[in-house]
């Protein structure tokens, strides 16, 4: 099997060489970097230029927010899995591709996922939050459930049979597709309980307080636009379960 990890940046510059570093120090070789830029102007491209691998992509160029740079991503991307680390991210063991690209060979599913740790913008050693998962149960996302995206392996295959990412979602497309692939479709997911990423902490999401009023009808759209009944209530289920992985690490 091969790997496509995609990275998304824009004006990248002080956090993706930690993001390139941990892809390139992995001990599975056969990992394709895809490098999607949004154009940036504080001195990420020519970095990237810099230090990107031959046979690897790197494409710069205004798009229509970061997940119209992962969709361009996952189409330019050849290989049999995809995962995507955003360029704030890196992953905490030179062994994350190897193991998931092993649970995949022993249980043949479309996806695999594990739990992430949020760390301080400036001390990446310093752990905020962490967010452990679980495995999926059908139902599971209606009760305020879901995968951390980082950590979310899906093979090509599932992408080109259920779709990308929906740019109607500004802040939680990704939520919406780890809805659509896991209770829609009900492709076959193994999560891996171990620590796959490390995420400097700051998303669209976190950022502020109205992000996440619209994430959180994001959400709610996102069940409508896939025909699954949902609680009013799911919002504050989602805030407990995020409240809780700061309190438990």
């Amino acid at each position: 099997m091969n790997v496509s990890i995609i990275t998304v940046s824009f004006n990248s510059r002080a956090t993706i060489t930690d993001t390139i570093e941990s892809i390139h120090r992995q001990s599975f070789d056969a990992i394709e970097h895809v490098i999607i830029d949004g154009g940036s102007s504080d001195g990420t491209v020519p970095l990237v230029e810099s230090e990107i691998r031959s046979g690897d992509h790197f494409l710069t160029e205004v798009d229509d927010g970061i997940y119209d740079a992962m969709n361009k991503g996952i189409d330019l991307a050849s290989g049999d899995i995809i995962g995507i680390l955003n360029s704030d991210d890196f992953y905490v063991s030179n062994q994350v591709v190897e193991r998931v690209v092993e649970v995949f060979e022993e249980t043949g599913c479309d996806a695999v996922y594990g739990n992430i740790e949020f760390v301080d913008q400036f001390q990446k050693e310093k752990v905020i939050r962490t967010w452990k998962s679980s495995p999926y149960k059908a139902g599971s996302f209606r009760r305020g459930w879901h995968p951390p995206h980082p950590s979310f392996f899906v093979k090509r295959k599932v992408y080109e049979r259920y779709g990308l990412f929906d740019l109607s979602l500004r802040i939680a497309a990704d939520f919406e597709l780890m809805l659509r692939f896991l209770e829609r479709y009900q492709i076959k997911a193994e999560f891996l309980d171990k620590i796959l990423v490390r995420m400097r902490y700051g998303g669209e999401s976190t950022k502020s307080i109205k992000n996440s009023i619209i994430g959180n009808r994001e959400v709610m759209r996102a069940f409508q636009k896939n025909y699954i009944p949902v609680s009013p209530l799911l919002p504050a289920l989602r805030l407990m379960r995020k409240l809780k992985q700061f309190f438990f690490r």
